[in-house]
């Protein structure tokens, strides 16, 4: 499953971030710019001084910023990793309306942001008489191999995941996290003790309650992105070194 950009990107080096929701770059015209960064989490292993990023421009009078961030290429190679959080649903969305999505393809897409339980979630999907609820979650963080989520205190995230359990246990709904990471180069996926010890921890008791865990890669280009391969999500416990 394939979602392309639709537009041109634009190389830029990346100067600095005065915000979590803006960056400043320059452009290879030596033009600086100011562009709308869709990722508020750290970023600090993608968001290196004189890193390359990729812009798209919007001609949109009304907002504050002509650029958006799309995409930076990982420090240690030359793999493209997404900072456009809002990709993963709809790629994964367009997979499962086709039943494309092999982790999940017997099941029937329904609907997205369905609400129930006081909290919208990003897919409803339906297998005969049983519906599962589905939360996508976007994952850039990666160390060796192994990808990392969150990257930043989630207390959104921690509540949503209690919540699914909950829900997991009332036997009203099927239940699923899928950790999508936006890049290629991950062999396995890990609730991050090391940066929210509170969101790893009510993962790994979701995990035990029966809300089922994905794990998968997903390939990033110039033209779009595109699904990549199922991983493993492994919510043990094991000591991480932090920045």
């Amino acid at each position: 499953m394939f979602l392309p950009f639709n537009t041109r990107l634009h190389h830029a080096t990346f100067l600095r971030r005065p915000n979590r929701f803006i960056v400043e770059a320059r452009l290879d015209t030596g033009e600086e710019v100011v562009a709308h960064l869709p990722d508020p989490g750290r970023l600090k292993e993608l968001l290196l001084p004189e890193a390359s990023i990729w812009l798209r421009h919007v001609d949109n009078p009304s907002r504050k910023t002509q650029w958006s961030v799309v995409c930076s290429q990982a420090p240690e190679g030359d793999v493209l990793v997404s900072l456009d959080t809002t990709l993963p649903n709809q790629l994964v969305t367009k997979a499962l309306q086709q039943q494309e999505f092999l982790p999940l393809c017997q099941w029937a897409y329904v609907r997205q942001e369905f609400t129930y339980g006081g909290s919208r979630w990003d897919v409803l999907l339906r297998e005969g008489e049983k519906q599962l609820l589905l939360e996508i979650k976007s994952v850039t963080l990666s160390e060796a191999g192994v990808a990392y989520f969150p990257d930043a205190v989630t207390a959104r995230g921690t509540k949503h995941v209690k919540e699914l359990t909950a829900i997991q246990q009332s036997g009203d709904y099927e239940t699923a996290i899928l950790l999508l990471a936006q890049r290629e180069d991950v062999t396995e996926i890990r609730p991050a003790y090391h940066i929210d010890p509170h969101f790893s921890a009510a993962l790994q008791e979701a995990e035990k309650c029966g809300v089922r865990l994905l794990g998968h890669t997903s390939k990033v280009t110039l033209e779009g992105i595109e699904l990549g391969k199922p991983v493993k999500v492994d919510t043990s416990e094991r000591k991480e070194t932090s920045d």
